[in-house]
């Protein structure tokens, strides 16, 4: 998770290194542990297709250049009207530990057609979860962002010893 200043950072950055006509407009650039996620619009007159054929070279110098900065993937995305195509995208295993009762929510997916397997599953649950409490989810990364702003004005903690005193003294 990032901060609400890291993440303004991380779009001034693309914002300086983008060439002028790859989007007609940086619409926005998300990150997580993996990736970042670049988006923009594209002329109503080029389609998704022609726009990655254009583009393509001077995304990928972009995209070298952050992924050697950043340690991240770069993904790549355009908005046509309400709709968002993301292409160049990580689809990124996750380990997690469920109770039977959650199993069988999984399974329960599963067997009634909705999804191929318990991953299928567990993302169909995660997308539906952020389709409904986006407004309660966008609250919590406020909040984050909020704690991190009070840690910074904080004392530093790690440049302490055990004893308290400064590792300089």
């Amino acid at each position: 998770m990032i901060t609400a200043e890291q993440r303004e950072q991380l779009r001034a950055w693309f914002a300086e290194r983008l060439p002028e006509d790859v989007y007609e407009s940086l619409l926005s650039v998300t990150a997580d542990r993996e990736e970042i996620t670049v988006v923009g619009t594209i002329p109503a007159t080029e389609s998704v297709k022609d726009f990655r054929e254009r583009t393509r070279e001077q995304r990928i110098e972009v995209a070298r250049e952050a992924e050697a900065l950043y340690r991240r993937k770069v993904a790549w995305g355009v908005r046509e009207g309400e709709e968002t195509t993301l292409f160049t995208h990580l689809a990124v295993p996750v380990m997690t530990r469920l109770r039977q009762s959650e199993r069988q929510v999984l399974d329960t997916l599963v067997a009634g057609g909705v999804a191929r397997s318990r991953a299928d599953a567990l993302a169909w649950c995660v997308r539906l979860v952020g389709q409904h409490t986006d407004t309660w989810l966008t609250d919590l990364r406020d909040s984050l962002d909020q704690v991190h702003r009070i840690r910074a004005q904080g004392p530093d903690v790690q440049g302490a010893t055990d004893s308290g005193t400064p590792a300089s003294e």
